[in-house]
């Protein structure tokens, strides 16, 4: 990590870019932020002008009380924060509703500690990047009353008033992986200090700092660490805000382009590779997260729940479905015209073709999320015939790497039922529309995992959930172990061991082949709950 570096003398006016910004003026009581925890202590900062010479045991008084003000921030930094409780000092009851820091005032670092899964700092005043030493600098004007005035010149004053550390990522207790996440040094110095450090491009709307490393290319950890805490911290700005991102991928930008656009108007900005002195009037350094995979309303602005993420999803992606249903109606349409120009009787052929439509809007729309690799369903095309029996139109998608999730999306937005094996994969039931079923194939020893980040999550978003916990005999680890072995008997005594005996045994080196009989109960109750959602809806819109 570089140390702090000088920057050159101010360029002149016209060398800076200005990128004006439109901030909405809101009510005090209308931000998310508020909250009766406030941060009580103010830090006092300043130069200051000697006017006359005093007595020397006043000059030695004075000199202590103005060192017990230079020490005053360091005593009660982020580490040790005072609050207050907003009411009757009798009813000391916290609003939990908003985050702490939420009245910080300007020229001053307030960052929240509290948390278990990230650290999160505002920044409020003169805030300027500096790349070259990973540090954001916050410059406070001088507001000092007169009795530290008198005493600046006599007592050294050192150059940093607050310097705070933080790793702007949210698996704060994971130390594995946060010791790969860049640091950034949040630095508040006098406003004097500022004539070194010039503004570059200047925006009138706050930033939000945050990483893209860690466990990024993984779509659970992309959505769960990334995307929805993004969404949380950033959604009450309403788009006026500018991202900064440490650790920037240009695949990550260019995959969730059409989602970043509609959670800010400006583009995001590479904070390593973007050398340039940018500033803000404020900061947001880390991202705030509530749960696995959801959005708790009770701290959010508006009450705003994981279904108003969803909705984001959805506006996000309709203007490339919408391009795709164009697309295949065109071509459909081709091919039609070419069936009916060979047909002897297109009245009969045309008839044919709106019955076969009529009975596929009649079928529930299962997609299956198939895997490639570890836990994958070995007999999957059986299933697949499984489900068509039963009634389903059946779909079967492949995601990967390089898949659209604009597809994805489109191909669970419209379908009633989805079924897949624990993974990743799983993440994109946040693509389902509530109502619709999630059945979740639950392979040994994945049993509190898939229930933690998957189940409770899909309830949260008013999905029915099913899952279906396989037997040994149905897992590839029976042909594998003895059958009285803890790996099929006591898959939590395994689990007990560490992380990497859960990975290398449940995870990387397990198969399923469901039994068809057993599972086909679940398939029946979804497609009992499907038909009857659908007929529920038909009567609804012909009312």
């Amino acid at each position: 990590m570089g140390k702090y570096q000088r920057y050159p003398k101010l360029k002149k006016a016209e060398d800076v870019q200005v990128v004006k910004h439109y901030v909405p003026v809101e009510d005090d009581d209308d931000d998310e932020e508020s909250r009766e925890l406030d941060f009580v202590f103010t830090q006092s900062s300043g130069y200051f002008n000697k006017r006359t010479r005093p007595k020397l045991l006043s000059l030695l008084f004075i000199s202590l009380l103005s060192c017990c003000f230079i020490l005053a921030p360091h005593l009660f930094s982020s580490s040790s924060l005072l609050y207050s409780f907003v009411g009757d000092n009798e009813n000391l009851v916290p609003n939990v509703n908003a985050p702490f820091c939420a009245s910080t005032s300007d020229g001053n670092i307030c960052c929240d500690r509290s948390g278990f899964r990230s650290d999160v700092c505002i920044m409020k005043g003169d805030v300027r990047t500096g790349s070259a030493s990973s540090s954001v600098f916050l410059y406070k004007s001088g507001n000092s009353n007169g009795l530290i005035n008198y005493v600046s010149s006599i007592v050294e004053v050192e150059e940093e008033i607050q310097h705070e550390k933080i790793k702007p990522y949210t698996r704060k207790w994971e130390t594995n992986v946060m010791d790969t996440i860049d640091e950034l040094d949040l630095i508040s110095k006098r406003e004097s200090a500022a004539i070194n450090h010039h503004c570059d491009v200047q925006h009138d709307v706050p930033a939000v700092f945050f990483s893209t490393g860690g466990y990024t290319g993984n779509v659970y950890h992309e959505f769960n660490d990334g995307i929805l805490p993004l969404y949380i911290t950033s959604q009450h700005l309403k788009k006026k805000v500018v991202f900064v991102i440490l650790e920037y991928h240009e695949w990550w930008i260019l995959k969730y382009g059409d989602i970043l656009s509609h959670l800010s108007d400006y583009p995001a900005i590479d904070f390593t590779g973007d050398k340039r002195t940018h500033c803000f009037p404020e900061a947001i350094v880390g991202l705030r997260i509530h749960d696995e995979l959801t959005v708790d309303p009770s701290l959010m602005q508006g009450n705003k729940t994981i279904v108003d993420f969803r909705n984001i999803l959805g506006r996000a992606y309709w203007p490339r479905i919408k391009g795709l249903i164009q697309d295949e109606k065109r071509k459909a349409e081709e091919k039609l015209r070419e069936k009916l120009a060979l047909s002897p009787s297109l009245k009969a052929s045309s008839e044919i073709i709106r019955n076969v439509r009529k009975n596929l809007l009649k079928k529930p729309n299962l997609v299956v999320l198939s895997r490639n690799g570890s836990r994958a369903i070995t007999n999957e095309n059986l299933m697949v015939k499984t489900a068509e029996e039963i009634g389903f139109r059946v779909e079967v998608v492949r995601p990967g790497r390089t898949t659209e999730l604009a597809k994805i999306y489109r191909a669970l937005n419209s379908s009633d039922v989805m079924v897949g094996v624990h993974g990743a994969a799983m993440t994109h039931f946040l693509f389902m529309r509530p109502g619709s079923v999630f059945i979740q194939v639950i392979p040994l020893g994945t049993d509190w995992a898939a229930e933690a980040y998957y189940g409770e999550p899909a309830r949260k978003l008013g999905l029915k959930y099913i899952g279906y916990p396989i037997l040994p005999i149905e897992s590839s680890l029976y042909d594998k172990y003895d059958k009285n072995d803890p790996v099929l008997r006591e898959p939590m005594s395994v689990n007990s061991k560490g992380w990497q005996y859960t990975k290398a045994i449940y995870l990387d080196g397990q198969n399923v082949r469901l039994n068809l009989n057993r599972f086909r109960k679940r398939l029946v109750r979804a497609y009992d709950y499907s038909i009857k959602r659908i007929n529920r809806d038909v009567h609804r819109q012909s009312q």
